[in-house]
């Protein structure tokens, strides 16, 4: 499907990076790679390199994009388990410790912000050998270079029915009739005008700790449902969001700026009144593509239905918008209401 956006479309940086690789030394021989200094490197410079090892360790290092150690790390993800045999040595904590690690042990790397390895082609290393030097059905990539992005990268949701029991849908919908007088204006972080119109209750605590509890029970299907390597969760946070007629949510992402970085996964649950006392209100997730080192978001998009009781999670980079909202009685009881929110990582 394609749409044209409901609002100026959003950017998100992301530095893809580029440079030249040490040759490779035999498969069967271990390479002892240099130490990389963790040293401070200025913010437009940096990459934010967390490795996840086996038995759940995790490490964090801050380098340049062009530094060496990031494309190893990438081609030996890409390549067979049993033809990398490599011996990484890496500074830690100012040159106060030192993290050494086999290449098997490499489960996969975050990174900040986010660098993209293509992965379409016909499944042949640069000398022609199956399987060894890329992964799905793409072309394989020169060890010379970061692999790059083509294409449309496509957005994927996962929408759950019944999230909450009956007692517990209808307990919230009590509960908003009883503080509407405590629901504010929301704002953006850019402080933009008529970009989002709602209002917002940022404190329930029995209802956040009511959804935390349900999005840790089901992260583990999360992980495996996104594909993603996984991580230790340092918050899921929630507010509970009112849209009532015309208002709406132009399009942006969810970990644009410093302070959100962290936000790996976003969730909307949706309740209301039955039967549904308005229309529109739907949610569009745009599917991605790479430009001038940029994520943009494509033409192609995701029409997310908010179905009563339901909840649906995205990856938190993902374009997406809320569509105005049509509801006749402007009676705050008849919103779409949500609580929304973010997992941290």
């Amino acid at each position: 499907m394609k749409r044209k956006g409901f609002a100026t479309q959003q950017k998100k940086q992301v530095d893809l990076g580029s440079g030249s690789r040490p040759d490779a030394q035999s498969d069967a021989q271990l390479d002892s790679q240099t130490a990389v200094e963790d040293k401070p490197l200025s913010k437009e410079q940096e990459v934010a390199v967390t490795i996840l090892l086996t038995g759940g360790q995790q490490y964090s290092v801050a380098i340049t994009p062009e530094d060496s150690l990031l494309q190893d790390l990438y081609q030996t993800m890409l390549a067979e388990p049993s033809t990398v045999q490599k011996l990484f040595q890496i500074s830690l904590n100012q040159g106060q410790s030192m993290l050494a690690f086999h290449s098997s042990q490499l489960v996969g790397v975050i990174t900040e912000p986010p660098l993209l390895i293509e992965q379409n082609g016909n499944g042949q290393n640069d000398k022609g050998q199956n399987g060894n030097g890329s992964t799905g059905n793409g072309q394989a990539h020169s060890p010379t270079n970061l692999p790059h992005v083509t294409g449309t990268l496509v957005s994927e949701y996962w929408q759950l029915d019944n999230f909450l029991s009956q007692e517990e849908h209808q307990d919230l919908l009590d509960y908003v009739k009883q503080n509407e007088a405590e629901f504010v204006p929301t704002t953006t972080f850019t402080g933009v005008e008529n970009y989002r119109e709602s209002v917002v209750l940022y404190s329930f605590p029995e209802y956040m700790q009511l959804m935390s509890q349900r999005i840790q029970a089901i992260l583990p299907d999360l992980f495996r449902k996104f594909a993603m390597p996984p991580f230790v969760v340092s918050q899921i946070e929630a507010q509970l969001t009112a849209h009532n007629d015309g208002q709406f949510y132009k399009v942006h992402n969810d970990n644009g700026s410093q302070d959100t970085a962290t936000r790996e996964l976003t969730y909307v649950y949706y309740f209301y009144q039955d039967p549904k006392p308005f229309t529109g209100g739907e949610l569009v997730i745009y599917d991605s593509k790479v430009q001038n080192n940029y994520y943009v978001q494509a033409d192609s998009y995701k029409m997310v239905e908010p179905r009563n009781n339901s909840i649906v999670f995205f990856l938190s980079r993902y374009m997406h918008e809320v569509l105005p909202i049509r509801c006749p009685s402007q009676e705050f009881v008849n919103s779409r209401f949500t609580i929304n929110g973010w997992i941290r990582r």
